[in-house]
Parts: structure tokens; sequence; C-alpha cells
């Protein structure tokens, strides 16, 4: 029998509606009031929650890394940029008290064992492990040790190292996601058959975090049997930055939620049956 898991009161699992991530990620610019925007747009288009990245910059980058010389509006290096875009105590306690006004689940990606630590004083409903930190083992075990629901993404990951982080995560509250991890992703690159892969190699709920232009891959992953999507959101595609051109603006990002769930209801039970309203259509159309 395929596991499930509770997210906030959720139950994700077969026959259950999808769960739908609004990744903001660093779309918001640095910018508080752009972060707020994004969760309203989030919220009207009907996801169920909202994601963001934590970094504590100086584990994750090397020195060497953040004084490459890197243009941009926060100063002349990398480094500028990363701190720039980073969000603190201030900021993720308005961000916690503003979802909670609006009713919605927000949750990040930690990249280090510190972030983990600071995210942890919110009360996350789960974890979102990026694809990018999926083999570090260390930083998986110290997720695990708060016993909170995990998410954990498989882009450029074989399945050898999907494998390997299962194992040390273990197969309770786990959801494995497919993922391609280019921005924007080529629809030749998507592989969504992946999808089903995963859902007959292991007992837990799949999902599927797109990075592609355009909302309908998505959608295929939600017929496929992906119960999570995560999407990340944008209120203009034309802003600067790196995860811009591969996130989906509020219009395609309501209709990917709309779309969704219809799905729900039309992928039914998979019974073959007679309904109701075709029994007078047959009575006309089928020879006597």
């Amino acid at each position: 029998m395929r596991k499930t898991v509770n997210i906030g009161g959720q139950i994700i699992g077969e026959n259950q509606p999808h769960y739908i991530i609004a990744e903001i990620g660093i779309n918001h610019n640095g910018s508080l009031e752009t972060a707020k925007k994004i969760i309203d747009n989030a919220v009207n288009c009907g996801a169920d929650a909202v994601k963001f990245q934590k970094r504590t910059v100086e584990v994750v980058y090397t020195p060497e890394e953040l004084a490459r010389p890197r243009a941009n509006v926060f100063g002349p290096t990398n480094g500028d940029l990363k701190h720039g875009l980073e969000f603190g105590l201030e900021e993720y306690a308005e961000i916690d008290n503003y979802c909670k006004k609006k009713g919605t689940h927000w949750i990040a990606s930690c990249w280090d064992e510190e972030s983990v630590d600071f995210i942890e004083q919110f009360n996350p409903p789960a974890y979102k492990i990026a694809s990018a930190s999926l083999t570090d083992d260390n930083l998986l075990r110290h997720h695990r040790k708060y016993g909170r629901p995990m998410i954990i993404s498989t882009g450029m990951s074989s399945m050898e190292e999907v494998e390997h982080a299962v194992d040390v995560l273990g197969l309770d509250n786990l959801v494995i996601c497919h993922s391609t991890s280019t921005y924007p992703a080529k629809n030749e690159e998507l592989n969504l058959k992946v999808i089903k892969t995963l859902l007959d190699k292991f007992p837990v709920p799949i999902g599927y975090s797109g990075h592609e232009v355009g909302p309908y891959p998505s959608l295929v992953a939600g017929a496929f049997g992906a119960q999570v999507i995560e999407r990340h959101i944008t209120i203009d595609r034309a802003l600067w930055g790196s995860d811009q051109a591969a996130s989906l603006e509020p219009r395609g990002f309501e209709s990917l939620v709309k779309y969704l769930r219809c799905l729900e209801s039309i992928l039914g039970d998979g019974v073959k049956k007679v309904y109701d309203s075709e029994v007078p259509i047959r009575e006309k159309l089928r020879r006597k």
C-alpha cells in the first residue's frame, strides 16, 4: 500500500487533491514587498503553499565564489548579489505573519544545517530538499532530526543517487519529486514518464517540480500520478533574476491550478461503466 503524508493537515496521497506549491524562491529579488505581492498572487491562484529558499551565504559559497566579479543591483561581486537576495529574521518573521494572515502554508528549501535550524523556529509544515542538496547526506540527516515531512527534488541526479537519498531519509513522511534542473527546461528533457518509474519503485507519494515554460507539462505530470506539483511563480517573467524565465506569471499559475483541480474529477476511478446520462443516448443511437 502506498504511504500518505500529512502536510499541515492536508493528506498527500492517492485519490487526494493535488498539493500545489508556488515557489517564490528568490524571485522576490530581495524585496519583502515583492515577496508579499507574490504571496498574494499565489493565494489568489489557489496554491496550497508558497516556498522560499534559505542559505547561510558563507557556508554555501566559497570565499572565491563570493568574491567573483558579477555586476548586479546590490554591488560588483557575486557575494553582494547572494547577500542582497537573502532574507533574515525580520523578513521571515513578517513572511510568517503574513502567510498566517492569508491562511496559506509556507515552507523553505534550506541549503545548509544552520538554515534548517533557523527555519525550524517558524514551525514549518514540511521541508523541501533542493535537487542540488540531494546527495548531501549530513544535510538530509539534519533535516530528519526535526521529524517533519520531507519533499525531495531529484533533478541532476541518477536513480542510484535518488535511492541513496531515500535510504538516508527513510520512507516515512517522504514525497519524491521528479525534476529537470535547467532553467527553463527543454520539453525534450522533461521526461515525465519518470513519474511512473518512481511510482513503481517507491511506495510514497510522487510529485513534480517543474522548470519548463508554460503550465501544460505540469498538468500532464498530474495526470501521470504526481500528487505534489511545484512551480516557480513571479509577478513578471521579464524581471531580472536567474529563475524568472522558468516561472509562471499569475495568469499561467491560475490556469495550472484550475486545470489540476479539474483533473481530479476528470481522471475518475478507472472503472468502466455506463453513466445514467448515456442511457437515453444509447437508446437513441444504437441500431435496434
